[in-house]
């Protein structure tokens, strides 16, 4: 089956959960490089699995709550060129995308600097969390946008 569907879709898919795996794995060892110079942690990838359970989960319901029941339509709004065209409909995106974006690193800084708080100082933490989304959400956008449009 091809990619070409809704992420509301695709998260429930060997596709989706292969996609998520890998961005988690990503983050956990980019986290465990920044805070700790060792490219895997157990403590800091465990609090990164858990942010993004945790994220995911606040985006499903957001976005059932949201849109009337389309699952991560709104948290994550990956659509492909057929759903949305150039012009005013693509601007929009970005808008959602970067506030989908932003919330979903505060919860992901709050959960990692609250389950991190005991060994690593909390600034750090969460300034290490914005920069390693920064760059999963790079990566994944690319992978995903670049297969949709």
């Amino acid at each position: 089956m091809t990619l070409n569907v809704s992420f509301g879709i695709l998260a429930f898919m060997p596709q989706g959960w292969l996609f998520m795996l890998v961005i988690v794995v990503v983050e956990g060892l980019l986290l465990s490089r920044l805070l700790t110079d060792r490219w895997a942690d157990f403590e800091v990838c465990l609090t990164v699995f858990i942010a993004n359970v945790v994220s995911g989960w606040v985006g499903i319901i957001a976005s059932l709550l949201l849109n009337g029941g389309w699952w991560l339509v709104v948290w994550f709004p990956w659509v492909s060129k057929h759903e949305v065209g150039t012009g005013e409909g693509l601007v929009w995106l970005a808008v959602v995308y970067l506030v989908a974006f932003v919330l979903s690193v505060l919860i992901e800084a709050w959960v990692n600097g609250r389950n991190l708080r005991g060994t690593y100082a909390w600034r750090e933490v969460v300034a290490q969390t914005w920069r390693i989304n920064a760059v999963s959400y790079l990566v994944g956008s690319l992978a995903m946008y670049g297969y949709g449009f």
